[in-house]
């Protein structure tokens, strides 16, 4: 769209940002809030592109004007047209520094600001050579004045802002900006629990001997059988906490037991049995897990023969979560060296969970597990997957 077709109409702008408000409100992450912002401004402006660049903080760390300036500002959604520049392709990989001088101005000023001439103005230094030759740029600031993102728009030719889309991209993006700011600030609460649950998992697994890199190993491959069978992300964030979890009940099991290297007595594995009652009661007390993680703790040692423990379920009473990660943590126990087994070759892992399948399996989830082998097999990944 030129400059000179670009709307005038003030209801225009009052339309947009009451259904991209309604939108974001209902986004469940911030790319979906996010990118219809990102279209309307295309559509609406002569911008032909435009982007949303968020602060990646160091793991565990909120922002605060006392972290060093070190940081990294990274795409987290982009619409339209973007330069090919290699400068432009290294942005879209690394991120933009916290020093650069555009997002020092936007900290500075904290409002919205427009270049007609990149090549002109000391705060926009480094675009010329990116391919941005008009620019927009609106800061996401935090409760404590930090700057959590930026909204960015532009152009590859000489372009001078009219007052129509300086009045549209300040009110769009200022209304959506605090919108943005809420579902970054859930992302960070998301990524410390997430940080959390993974060091307990961790923990559990340091003291109960198993072969190192277990947790991570089972969490990843139940996630990508999980992707396989088409799951959505939120259910695969369900599954990645569970999978964190799983056996968090075994810290009520004494270590004598726990480290038993003969074969437990009776009275023994009844007890151990009970890690999965023990574990769901803890992971609930959490307050924040989802119902679908907490099945995974509960289930996971029950069989699709109904056989299984604590509840003796079976077949699709037993959630298809906690029936992906059953399977994807006998294959890799099975696979691994413990003190009391050898790793068993991946023949004779194939062979046992076939074998298994309608008994301790579910046989869709056992076919769809060889599905994504033997496609791992064809492709360069095969080895992240079986090893």
């Amino acid at each position: 769209m030129t400059a000179a077709s670009a709307p005038d109409n003030r209801d225009l702008t009052a339309q947009s940002v009451l259904r991209l408000v309604h939108i974001a409100l209902e986004a469940k992450d911030l790319g979906t809030g996010v990118v219809p912002t990102l279209d309307e401004l295309i559509h609406h402006t002569a911008a032909v592109g435009a982007a949303y660049f968020q602060l990646k903080l160091p793991s565990g760390e909120v922002q605060s004007a006392a972290l060093p300036q070190a940081l990294i500002y990274q795409v987290r959604a982009a619409a339209g047209e973007m330069p090919t520049t290699p400068g432009m392709q290294a942005v879209a990989a690394h991120g933009l520094p916290s020093d650069t001088p555009l997002m020092q101005a936007l900290l500075t000023r904290r409002t919205p600001m427009f270049f007609d001439n990149t090549s002109v103005r000391p705060e926009t230094i480094g675009f010329p050579e990116l391919g941005v030759v008009s620019l927009a740029a609106a800061p996401v600031m935090g409760k404590r004045g930090e700057l959590l993102g930026a909204f960015l728009m532009h152009t590859f030719e000489a372009h001078t802002w009219t007052e129509e889309e300086v009045r549209l991209f300040s009110s769009v993006v200022g209304t959506i900006a605090a919108l943005m700011a809420r579902l970054a600030a859930e992302e960070q609460v998301n990524a410390a629990r997430e940080s959390a649950l993974r060091a307990l998992g961790l923990a559990l697994e340091a003291r109960d001997r198993e072969t190192q890199g277990h947790t991570d190993r089972v969490t990843a491959l139940a996630l990508r059988l999980a992707r396989h069978l088409h799951l959505g992300e939120e259910q695969c964030q369900a599954l990645r906490w569970g999978a964190y979890l799983h056996d968090i009940g075994k810290i009520s099991i004494p270590d004598h037991i726990l480290h038993k290297p003969s074969s437990l007595s009776e009275d023994e594995f009844e007890l151990m049995r009970s890690h999965a009652e023990v574990g769901h009661r803890f992971a609930s007390s959490l307050g924040f897990l989802p119902s679908e993680s907490l099945e995974v703790v509960l289930h996971h040692h029950e069989k699709w023969n109904g056989k299984g423990y604590p509840r003796q379920l079976a077949g699709s009473d037993i959630h298809l979560l906690a029936r992906i990660f059953s399977l994807c943590d006998v294959y890799d126990a099975l696979i691994s060296e413990r003190p009391y087994k050898r790793a068993w070759t991946l023949e004779e892992t194939h062979a046992e969970l076939a074998a298994q399948a309608g008994h301790h399996f579910d046989p869709q989830v056992v076919s769809a597990f060889f599905e994504l082998l033997r496609g791992d097999a064809a492709g360069a990944s095969s080895n992240a997957l079986i090893n």
